[in-house]
């Protein structure tokens, strides 16, 4: 127990269990990141020794078996004896850092969340009839194991396609088809622990901001602040919009697209996609196969084309019926505005009083009204050494002005 905070270690071939001491009384520190884009990851450092018999051969924490790769571990952290789990996911990484001084020696461990094995093996699987979120929905079921339950929003424009004009086929693995399902909508995918160890949430919608936000981030006040340090950042290029027309697979006519202004639930009073027009980034959907592709390179690269126009993120290609391509453009819309503005801090958990999550809601105060207010928060490091604990994050949305008067305390 360390200033009211302790960590606690599972690990497991498959379902991760209580440690001997051998393995919890060599732990030095635990590292965690979490984040909506991309897996989140851990590390563990070890001290380790060689110091008698069994040791001869190697060192003793390299011979145990519940930490060798594949195996999987839990982390939690109680706050006022409330164990809240921060991490369950898979070794992928040992380092051994020898050291000419008795003791002195680091194993460190290293992996990633249990999503990691859904990007095991290449798929070539056909979904008939298949939505993207049914798709997401069935993929996840897969990994039961895992104790991983669904939580699929609905897709922006939810029909199937019909088997006689386009099968959807998966040529990926299982994370990176889900993920490129997700990207198409302005959605995340990420698997998030708990709420009870050995448990997984897999959630794949769009970035919450319903719900009640957590304890303010307070800073510049006094004996009430509760962060360290923060910086705000503002990136008016980003915000885009997309207009144009397709021709409709179904009708077969010409049919207007236009997506102008983001749809997620707004953070700020003033968006970046409304207040700065008219200089806000014009996207052309492509009409024909050469400009799609074009759109794609662009894209990717983060390119201009060669009319000097900044296209979007969109993979709009020809053949869409008129759903399809409002549901991309309005991807492509909503994705644009999520990092308009960001901010990066770090905390100490114990002065804060709680553990800031990631992938949630939290206000900031004693910044002005300009950066104050609610924010997405986008990402979140732990780091957990002994008599200290701190968290580094990454706020994001899509504007600037607190949208209310108030934030949570």
């Amino acid at each position: 127990m360390l200033l009211g905070i302790h960590l606690g270690l599972l690990i497991g071939p498959s379902v991760a269990i209580v440690p001997p001491l051998s393995i919890t009384d060599a732990l030095t520190g635990a590292t965690v990141t979490q984040s909506d884009r991309g897996r989140s990851g851990f590390q563990l450092t070890f001290e380790v020794g060689r110091s008698g018999p069994v040791d001869m051969l190697d060192y003793g924490l390299l011979l145990n078996p519940l930490l060798r790769p594949f195996n999987r571990v839990v982390l939690t952290v109680s706050f006022s004896l409330v164990p809240e789990v921060i991490m369950d996911g898979i070794i992928t990484n040992v380092q051994l850092l020898p050291s000419n001084e008795p003791g002195a020696s680091v194993l460190t461990v290293t992996g990633e969340d249990v999503s990691v094995m859904m990007d095991m093996k290449q798929e070539t699987f056909a979904w008939p009839a298949m939505s993207a979120d049914n798709i997401a929905r069935l993929i996840v079921l897969k990994y039961a194991q895992y104790a991983i339950i669904p939580q699929v929003s609905p897709a922006l424009f939810p029909s199937p396609p019909l088997p006689t004009e386009r099968v959807p086929v998966q040529t990926m693995s299982d994370y990176q088809y889900i993920q490129f399902l997700a990207a198409r909508q302005g959605y995340v995918f990420y698997v998030e622990p708990g709420p009870l160890p050995n448990t997984n949430v897999a959630y794949w919608g769009p970035p919450k901001r319903v719900g009640l936000p957590q304890k303010a981030l307070t800073i510049a006040a006094g004996p009430d602040s509760n962060i360290q340090s923060i910086s705000f950042n503002y990136n008016a290029l980003a915000p885009t919009t997309v207009s144009g027309h397709i021709q409709d697979s179904r009708l077969n006519v010409s049919m207007p697209v236009l997506a102008p202004v983001p749809a997620r639930v707004p953070l700020s009073a003033m968006p970046a996609a409304l207040v700065n027009q008219p200089n806000v980034r014009q996207s052309f959907l492509p009409v024909t196969r050469e400009q799609a592709e074009e759109q794609e390179s662009a894209s990717q690269t983060g390119a201009t084309t060669a009319a000097g126009r900044s296209y979007a993120h969109a993979r709009t290609t020809p053949g869409l019926d008129l759903a399809e391509a409002l549901a991309r453009a309005q991807a492509t819309v909503d994705a644009s505005t999520d990092n308009v503005v960001t901010a990066t801090g770090e905390l100490d958990a114990v002065e804060y009083g709680a553990i800031l999550k990631a992938r949630d809601l939290v206000g900031v105060r004693g910044v002005g009204f300009t950066y104050g207010g609610n924010y997405y928060v986008q990402s979140v490091t732990h780091n957990i050494r002994e008599g200290e604990y701190k968290q580094k994050f990454t706020l994001a949305r899509e504007g600037t002005g607190a949208l209310l008067p108030l934030v949570r305390p």
